[in-house]
């Protein structure tokens, strides 16, 4: 497969916050968010997601504020998070601070009452009576019809409004498998040549790298789900984890333990993980691909957030989990074994719970150690890669590994040794 747009620079050893606009904050407003954007340059976040900030149609709105997914315009902002202006001072924020903002892009379906559903009715799937339709069981939303060549060209317009008049950095595109991978390819193409993008693919296919910097890790999310739910070994997980390993340079997966999907409908990470939430954090922020974290996981949220209506997160009192971010997002910058190029040693730990790996670029190494199980494990690791003097991440403390080194880990402890070289 080739790769036709590999990674742009600032993405090498990067992250994504994903912001909800909406339950963010008591306001729920683009004003109400910019506040928070300077701590959030503190804790190391390199990219926004902002999730649609395009308004959202009322037929068949499901719920009282309806999806966000389910839109009325392509190149208007919904006056719930203010104006125009209110959102090109959230953007030239985040640049101030050195941050990319990209935004979530609906390209496979519109709301039922769309400007397209009156404009270009032509430019929609229909069933066999004539009615506007859809493929995928969404009550409140319509397909679009990509054989229709005056669509593609629509489409990529109204992405480009928001580079030309916006200067946002790139896009998240939702359900991107729902749409054919060469319309991708054209709009990359030609969004790009207004200024080099960001692209996050939500799908997990390998051919879409042709046109993307990143798609999902899915797969290994599902089966660590089905692990913690005692429905999967974790030994079946371990191939999983090597084919990510493997993939061809330039084509990242994107980790993570909770975003809007998973908050709401699948549960928190403390209900998913348990005392094993922040070892998984760890595992997204240190296995190769590009982490995640989801508005509120550091402050910790431990709420599902409802999606139709309008909730908060409650900002009150310290964001105790910042500083266990900020040292994972700080390491990502400066050693190598967590960017480009690196390679990944699973390791075998003689524990059925345990999850062990080296990372390795250079100088460099990543040694991440974590016990994923119910109960205090005592487990070894051997291996010849492994000497070496390093630093205990989140003590800071030096500490010299031997070839083969015995350890005993209580349920969710984790460790994370690092040799960092300038």
């Amino acid at each position: 497969m080739a790769i036709a747009f590999p990674i742009i620079d600032w993405g090498n050893g990067t992250n994504i916050y994903e912001v909800n606009i909406r339950q963010y904050t008591h306001e729920g407003t683009f004003n109400a968010f910019i506040k928070h954007i300077p701590r959030l340059h503190n804790m190391g976040i390199d990219i926004l997601w902002l999730m649609p900030v395009t308004p959202i149609s009322v037929e068949k709105r499901q719920g009282t504020f309806g999806s966000y997914y389910a839109a009325s315009s392509y190149t208007n902002i919904d006056p719930a998070y203010g104006t125009e202006d209110d959102f090109r001072e959230l953007i030239s924020t985040a640049h101030f601070f050195g941050m990319k903002v990209i935004i979530d892009w609906v390209a496979n379906h519109t709301g039922y009452d769309h400007q397209w559903t009156k404009e270009h009715a032509d430019w929609y799937r229909k069933d066999e009576h004539g009615n506007f339709t859809e493929l995928y069981g969404w009550v409140d939303v319509i397909d679009l019809n990509y054989e229709i060549p005056a669509l593609r060209k629509g489409m990529i317009a109204a992405m480009k409004h928001w580079i030309e008049n916006f200067d946002i950095d790139g896009f998240r595109c939702d359900m991107a498998r729902t749409v054919p991978v060469d319309f991708w390819v054209e709009a990359r193409g030609e969004c790009d040549a207004v200024k080099p993008l960001f692209w996050l693919a939500e799908c997990e296919i390998l051919n879409y790298h042709e046109s993307f910097d990143l798609t999902y890790g899915w797969e290994v999310m599902r089966a660590f789900d089905k692990y913690f739910k005692g429905e999967m070994k974790f030994e079946e997980i371990k191939p999983l984890l090597i084919n990510y390993a493997h993939y061809p340079i330039g084509s990242r997966k994107l980790l993570f333990t909770s975003n809007h999907d998973e908050n709401t409908y699948q549960g928190t990470e403390y209900e998913k993980y348990g005392p094993s939430a922040k070892a998984m954090a760890v595992f997204s922020c240190t296995w190769p691909g590009i982490p995640l974290i989801y508005s509120g996981q550091e402050k910790p949220n431990h709420k599902r957030l409802e999606f139709f209506e309008k909730d908060f997160i409650d900002w009150d009192g310290p964001v105790e989990l910042h500083g266990f971010y900020k040292t994972l997002l700080t390491i990502r910058k400066r050693n190598k074994a967590l960017q480009e190029s690196a390679s990944v040693l699973l390791l075998n730990t003689n524990a059925p719970n345990v999850l062990g790996y080296l990372c390795r670029r250079r100088k460099d190494r990543i040694l991440v150690l974590m016990n994923l199980g119910k109960e205090a494990t005592t487990f070894f690791i051997d291996h010849p890669a492994l000497p070496g003097n390093y630093i205990n991440l989140f003590s800071g403390m030096p500490v010299e590994i031997k070839r083969k080194e015995t350890f005993t880990f209580q349920p969710g402890e984790y460790v994370v040794y690092h040799i960092t070289y300038k």
